[in-house]
């Protein structure tokens, strides 16, 4: 299956990306070892992760050296994301990813050191191709903390499309170890 142009909807590059990645090898104990080296190196110790869906790379194994936190969306009044407990991601949500239930204690953003994002694929420039709900970009507007979009090296790409509320990772990891997204 061909990449779509550029310029195509981000339906159509999800519904690509979705077919890539159904295809590909498990490839999260080797990419956890890679944030594992990384985030110490960074002096991360609170990072808010995420449960993984199928074909998404599971960084659960990243509980036994950091502390993990898991996000639970909100859908009214505004789409949202709140940070709570990790082992409090006990309900399915909509999208069927474990969440932490409606009133779980929260966790504030001051407590986080990093934040790792799942995503259909990740381009150089750490534009992100997500599930179209927007829910990390309204997170991570005005929030300076490090970011790590975590994807399959094969799900690595040269470019996606980006719309203007589209906020890029500034690091990338995949099983052949983190870098630095290219700005342009």
């Amino acid at each position: 299956m061909d990449r779509p142009p550029i310029n195509a909807s981000k339906t159509e590059w999800r519904g690509w990306a979705r077919g890539r990645q159904a295809k590909l090898p498990d490839v999260s104990q080797a990419v956890c070892q890679q944030l594992r080296v990384f985030l110490r190196s960074q002096g991360a110790a609170v990072v808010l992760a995420y449960r993984a869906l199928p074909g998404e790379v599971d960084v659960s194994a990243l509980g036994a050296d950091f502390t993990l936190l898991a996000p639970r969306a909100h859908f009214r009044p505004t789409p949202r994301l709140t940070l709570h407990a990790w082992e409090s991601a006990t309900e399915p949500s909509r999208f069927g990813v474990l969440q932490p239930p409606l009133g779980t204690p929260e966790i504030g953003q001051a407590a986080v050191d990093a934040v790792l994002l799942p995503g259909l694929a990740f381009d150089v420039a750490g534009v992100r191709l997500g599930y179209g709900g927007g829910f990390y970009d309204r997170l991570l507007v005005g929030w300076p903390v490090l970011t790590v979009g975590v994807v399959a090296g094969a799900m690595l790409l040269p470019a996606l499309p980006r719309e203007a509320h589209d906020l890029p990772v500034k690091w990338l990891a995949s099983e052949a170890g983190v870098h630095s997204a290219r700005r342009a």
